[in-house]
């Protein structure tokens, strides 16, 4: 039995403590040129899709001006609401942990877990920060120690105190934040489908508030909404992920950095993430996940040898030490007075997470079933908060050691952002072989978020249903391709910058929607307690 007839038939079996709905996954589904999708969430959403996507390429400068100018309205009025959730989000998985409930098993009491821990923790890390920690895990603290836009809490540019409140701040934006987002998704979705019977998909996880009301209007807006933050995120992405891929091919090789070179970087990504994306979650998203942990070890263990095992921990603790100061004056909202570096920054990376959490969280409680609420919560809010901080103090702790002792190209601050990881390794042995890692290492990273992303996508577009034909994965798969390539091609970086935009704009609503999500959550939870 494959992966997919397995989890076909766990969303069937519905647990005795299921929701008393006629609702079944696909019951609204049409079928068309061999796809099976849900009407009229496929349509609504490729028909948005479509539209942004023309109007991108016919006006580029004016979709960046407007859909720029809706995120910074966005950042600009509503920074309260994007600050408490994101703290909201923190506390509530913590007490996930602590509370009784946390003893829950996601399916009931006899599940078992699909995947070996070590699968499961590579796969949870893969598709939620891979890409992101390679790209700033040198350019965010050097950025914030040189005040290339603005200091956290306005602290003193290239000082020691600066160096300490950049580490402590990189942490905080890669730290339990963002983790606790996804967490709350993933865990809400997990749940409503394992325990109580209910599809797959976004809509699911307000069923104790709405009632069968999600299987209507409201419940379509839900799911349009996250795939349409879903697929412009990824899109964003993977057009981002292929400038900083060339640019690195260019540095190490020589190749010309141009549109051509970063499409054709494109092609090849959703190539092998179509070849992923057919062989299923087993021999796809499961096994590049693997590949990647192995590689990215590979290097962390490199870089923390060769750049002074003594600096590595010396950067940790000062990490560690910085963002347990830190994390609540930079949680505050009210008085700050690095509204540059709060708005740009801060407020803008929790817009990006949320409106990326209907991805991760939905594909992190694909893999998820059979592990308690406390054991799921410990993996997707503190391992990976534990990895991130690792992975920080060795990358950028040894770039703001480069920068502090005036070697090399970071001596000059940020300039380019995607060549900064290169201008870091080109400062330590063996410069080529890790630089041609690091490139291979974002590349597969982007497959895999490709590969998951699709799935995701395919389940909240077929009405929650797991097992629909291949075909709609490779459609979304090659969407993705197409959107990022067309509007780097059409629109270059102006496309890019307004679909990154219209993907935070998304963000807004989806943050209430999640507060409303941990309501919903914990009075499933405390119903199934009982």
């Amino acid at each position: 039995m494959n992966e997919n007839a397995q989890l076909s038939g766990s969303l069937a079996d519905q647990p005795d403590s299921a929701y008393d709905t006629d609702y079944k996954a696909g019951q609204d589904n049409v079928q068309i040129m061999g796809m099976d999708v849900h009407n009229p969430v496929f349509g609504t959403s490729a028909a948005l899709i479509l539209l942004f996507v023309v109007g991108a390429l016919v006006f580029p400068a004016e979709s960046k001006e407007l859909l720029v100018g809706a995120r910074g309205w966005s950042i600009n009025n509503f920074d309260w609401l994007f600050m408490i959730g994101g703290n909201v989000f923190v506390v509530f998985c913590l007490a996930m942990i602590v509370l009784p409930v946390g003893k829950i098993r996601l399916g009931g009491a006899q599940a078992k877990p699909e995947f070996s821990r070590p699968s499961w923790l590579a796969m949870l890390f893969a598709a939620g920060m891979g890409i992101g920690l390679m790209f700033w895990s040198v350019a965010e603290p050097v950025a914030y120690y040189t005040d290339w836009y603005g200091t956290p809490l306005n602290a003193a540019a290239n000082t020691p105190e600066g160096a300490s409140m950049a580490l402590g701040a990189t942490m905080f934006h890669w730290g339990l934040h963002p983790w606790a987002i996804y967490g709350v998704v993933a865990l809400a979705l997990a749940f409503f489908t394992y325990n109580k019977g209910l599809p797959l998909t976004i809509r699911s996880a307000f069923y104790p508030l709405l009632g069968d009301r999600v299987w209507g209007p409201i419940g379509h807006v839900i799911d349009i909404l996250a795939v349409l933050a879903t697929i412009f995120g990824l899109a964003t992405s993977l057009g981002l992920g292929a400038q900083q891929a060339t640019s690195g091919l260019s540095h190490l090789f020589g190749m010309d950095n141009t549109i051509n070179t970063q499409i054709g970087v494109i092609v090849a990504v959703t190539a092998i993430a179509l070849y992923s994306v057919v062989r299923g979650m087993d021999g796809g998203v499961k096994l590049l996940s693997n590949i990647n942990m192995l590689i990215a070890a590979a290097l962390l263990l490199f870089i923390i040898v060769v750049g002074s095992i003594g600096g590595f921990f010396g950067n940790f603790g000062l990490l560690l030490g910085s963002y347990v100061e830190n994390i609540i004056p930079l949680s505050n909202w009210v008085g700050r007075e690095d509204e540059t570096w709060y708005h740009g920054w801060t407020v803008f990376y929790w817009a990006w997470w949320i409106s990326w959490s209907p991805f991760v969280g939905m594909f992190i409680a694909r893999v998820s079933k059979g592990r308690t609420v406390r054991e799921f919560m410990i993996a997707v809010l503190l391992v990976p908060t534990l990895m991130s901080a690792v992975w920080m103090s060795a990358f950028g702790g040894n770039a703001l050691d480069q920068v502090q002792g005036n070697i090399g190209e970071l001596a000059n601050g940020v300039g380019d952002v995607s060549l900064t990881m290169f201008h870091m390794l080109a400062n330590l042995p063996l410069a080529e072989i890790t630089s041609a890692l690091a490139i291979i290492l974002v590349l597969v990273f982007f497959i895999t978020s490709s590969d998951s992303g699709s799935l995701v996508i395919d389940s909240i577009t077929a009405g929650g249903k797991v097992d629909a034909p291949v075909a709609q994965r490779i459609f979304w798969a090659v969407m993705q391709g197409l959107i990022a390539g067309v509007l780097l091609f059409g629109g270059g970086a102006d496309a890019l910058k307004a679909l990154q935009a219209g993907a935070i704009t998304a963000g807004l609503p989806f943050t209430a929607i999640l507060l409303l999500m941990c309501v919903s959550l914990y009075k499933g939870l405390r119903q199934e307690l009982r």
